[in-house]
């Protein structure tokens, strides 16, 4: 009989209780729900419509919509600008981000090395600039790049060296130093609380084996980050494709940066300035399912890693 109730009143506390996970789950879930899928779906059926405007075009006298279907994904696929803007953010990421992530890799490494003393200052010092917001980091790289007030051109100058750095060659890679600086910071924290994982029993075998420490970074901590290296990667390839703060700061003091000068920068273009939402929401989808195929890529190449090892 004792037991009959027992088993009872476990029942209804777990029924009392099956409510709590959703108390957690819940506020992500709504989140989720209004801020990722509500605009996901609404770009996607905007993109599948187009608006046509008669008369003087003022408000919503004579404006006519039509459904053109993947019409908008066709046009913005044969705009040139837009798919420039492609390869030259393929170029970016190509270059910008291996020198990134090598340098994160290689401060993290400095810092957990013996080689540091004041540990904590060196991680404030490094990661400070990714305290600095993109737009103002933008504008103060941006007074360093003009030819009449940048102390670095005067220097160099001084020198015999003449940099134009916001000439047609140069600017798009002024505004890969600029991403560099801000983000190498913060990568280089996820790199470092990878290492401090690590155990040292690791570190000291290799060292009764008589590994260098250059032998231990490269066989032994190198291999075991690896996993917090994808994940920096992930990230800094979703920011390439939307990349768009720094060369738009710098086309206030540029005209080598043009409206379209990324994909991000395309869509701004698109939907603001020339107010076309449809198209704009085309090509938010397209951008969006370049950066999906390229994370992915960067997915399989880890299983692939990892199943060969």
């Amino acid at each position: 009989m004792s037991n009959d109730i027992k088993t009872v009143s476990s029942r209804r506390y777990k029924r009392r209780g099956a409510w709590i996970p959703y108390v957690f789950v819940g506020p992500f879930s709504i989140a989720f729900i209004v801020f990722m899928m509500v605009p996901l779906i609404t770009a996607i059926w905007d993109s599948l419509f187009s608006v046509k405007r008669s008369g003087l075009g003022f408000g919503d006298a004579g404006k006519t919509v039509h459904f053109v279907g993947l019409g908008n994904y066709i046009t913005a696929l044969q705009n040139k600008e837009f798919i420039t803007g492609f390869g030259r953010m393929l170029l970016f990421g190509v270059v910008q981000v291996p020198v990134m992530l090598g340098l994160s890799l290689l401060f993290a490494l400095l810092i957990d090395s013996s080689l540091v003393r004041f540990k904590k200052t060196a991680q404030i010092i490094v990661f400070m600039p990714y305290a600095v917001p993109t737009v103002v980091a933008a504008l103060l790289w941006g007074f360093l790049y003009q030819p009449g007030v940048s102390p670095i051109v005067k220097g160099l100058h001084l020198i015999g060296v003449d940099a134009d750095f916001l000439a047609p060659g140069s600017v798009l890679w002024s505004a890969a130093n600029i991403t560099t600086w801000v983000y190498v910071g913060v990568n280089m924290v996820i790199i470092f609380s990878a290492l401090q994982s690590i155990p040292h029993e690791l570190y000291e075998a290799a060292r009764i084996d008589g590994a260098s420490e250059f032998r231990i970074a490269w066989s032994v901590k190198i291999p075991m980050v690896m996993p917090s290296l994808i994940v920096t990667l992930f990230m800094s390839v979703v920011g390439t494709i939307q990349l768009f703060n720094e060369p738009t700061v710098l086309k206030a003091v540029t005209s080598n940066v043009t409206s379209s000068f990324t994909p991000m920068m395309s869509v701004i273009d698109t939907t603001v300035a020339q107010k076309n939402q449809n198209m704009g929401s085309a090509m938010s989808i397209i951008i969006a399912i370049v950066a999906f195929v390229l994370s992915a890529s960067v997915s399989l190449a880890q299983r692939k890693g990892e199943d060969h090892q």
